[in-house]
């Protein structure tokens, strides 16, 4: 939903009943990740997609007759190997879509929602997708960390279980879809539960203000990431220069880091680009993120020679062959890159490779799922 966020607001605020269907849970090659999110208006305009364009048009009716009944449902979709083109979702996978109307009236505290995730302040949502009392569909519960939960899902101990699952949840940034009984039974069945983790977006740090900066910022927004770039050159670290991220830092690079980690800044999900190749700002740089308990990934730009040198150096400074197996250098997959924007490229590929187990291969060389998870490679 984060990417149709501003849209749904907007109709909201206006008063607009607006239907949304939201990708719940994902089966076999599904194009889309659970979250996922469209929005169709009462003016007949779709923003979003469920599934890259399979089962829009099936979507899109429901949710048409979703805004004039008020009544969520849940769908399936799917394809059979004799009748392929039945709904549209040729990929081969299977999605379960669940579709609600969404105004002032059936989500009264939507515009909290969005100003929490504005802010990026954690919180979970969560909502009744089936039970077997269709009037506890559609109810939600929002629930913000370190606050209190406002809303229900029809009694305490709906909401005791779905509270702590969803805190795991939301800690991991995880949108997923909980099964339990009736009223909560962890071992039953007939109720699920769909949570969105609106966890804080995840880091990018790029240090050395440099032209390859530029560009492995600019890609890192266009990714997702909360961008930061750093560099102890007052002259290169400049908003001029780098006016599309969100924070620019002029302090040495090693400092940084480690003001940053004791302030609780840094998990496992940020992304270091270490990008100076100049031994005097990235070998100390190195020697902090190399001993970081987690990050995601860790990548350093140079030759074959730098790389040789910095390891010399590294391990001079004591850094363990264990920490420096951590690092991707020289950055990035082999694309034949040769300007600053291929190079960014072929650094972001590296960087989702390595998040979803990616092999980097060409998928005509590959069998199996093309939208697979990790355990799928």
């Amino acid at each position: 939903m984060r990417e149709v966020l501003d849209a749904l607001l907007a109709r909201w605020e206006s008063g607009e009943p607006t239907g949304v269907g939201t990708v719940v849970a994902t089966f076999r090659s599904a194009p889309r990740p659970a979250g996922a999110s469209m929005l169709v208006g009462t003016d007949g305009t779709a923003v979003g997609s469920v599934s890259g364009g399979c089962v829009e048009g099936a979507v899109y009716e429901t949710a048409q007759q979703v805004i004039r009944s008020g009544t969520p449902v849940l769908h399936r979709y799917g394809v059979s190997d004799d009748d392929a083109f039945a709904v549209g979702l040729t990929c081969g996978g299977i999605l379960d879509v669940f579709v609600e109307r969404v105004d002032r009236t059936t989500f009264p505290d939507f515009a909290e929602l969005a100003t929490l995730v504005r802010s990026e302040t954690a919180v979970a949502l969560a909502t009744v997708i089936d039970h077997p009392d269709r009037t506890r569909v559609g109810r939600r519960r929002l629930l913000p960390a370190g606050r209190d939960a406002t809303g229900t899902l029809g009694s305490d101990r709906v909401d005791a279980a779905v509270d702590a699952d969803a805190a795991g949840l939301l800690a991991s940034g995880i949108d997923a879809t909980l099964s339990y009984g009736p009223d909560g039974e962890r071992r039953g069945e007939g109720m699920r539960v769909f949570v969105w983790s609106f966890a804080p977006r995840p880091r990018m740090i790029v240090f050395g203000a440099i032209d390859f900066a530029a560009a492995v910022a600019r890609i890192g927004t266009f990714l997702g990431y909360r961008v930061t770039v750093c560099d102890a050159r007052p002259v290169f670290a400049t908003r001029a220069r780098f006016p599309d991220v969100h924070d620019v830092v002029v302090d040495w690079p090693h400092r940084y880091l480690s003001g940053e980690d004791a302030a609780g800044r840094i998990d496992a999900r940020t992304v270091l680009a270490v990008l100076t190749h100049d031994p005097k700002f990235d070998v100390p740089l190195l020697e902090v993120a190399l001993r970081l308990p987690a990050v995601e990934y860790i990548g350093a730009m140079g030759s074959r020679r730098t790389h040789d040198d910095r390891l010399v150096r590294l391990r001079q400074a004591g850094v363990s062959e264990a920490d420096i197996g951590k690092l991707s250098s020289p950055i990035g997959l082999d694309l034949g890159a040769r300007t600053p924007e291929e190079t960014a490229i072929s650094i972001a590929a590296e960087i989702i490779a390595a998040r979803w187990g990616g092999s980097g291969r060409p998928l005509a060389e590959l069998r199996g799922a093309i939208h697979g998870t990790v355990t799928d490679r």
